[in-house]
């Protein structure tokens, strides 16, 4: 009993993600102001992130949770550089 509810809670939060990942998406392509976008952008990685440890959980594999802590990292580093970039129109000073 306690794997069948273990395997829809996580089958329900992957359907949960993908919508909040089509949200994500229609706000990268329809913000108004380019904050916008790349709040889309961040919120975008942060659920594809979290889609792929609910995928590490649902089959066991570590290759999952591994592939999320490097898209953590290379997608907060591109947050920072566009935040960079908004503020003083260059990234590299």
């Amino acid at each position: 009993m306690n794997v069948l509810v273990l395997g829809l809670a996580i089958t329900a939060a992957q359907v949960l993600l993908g919508c909040a990942m089509m949200f994500a998406i229609f706000r990268l392509l329809r913000g108004p102001r380019a904050q916008d976008r790349i709040l889309g952008l961040d919120t975008l990685y942060i659920n594809a992130m979290l889609m792929l440890l609910t995928f590490g959980m649902q089959t066991g594999r570590t290759l999952y949770f591994e592939a999320a802590l490097i898209i953590a990292l290379v997608g907060f580093c591109g947050t920072v550089a566009l935040a960079k970039f908004l503020m003083r129109g260059e990234v590299v000073e």
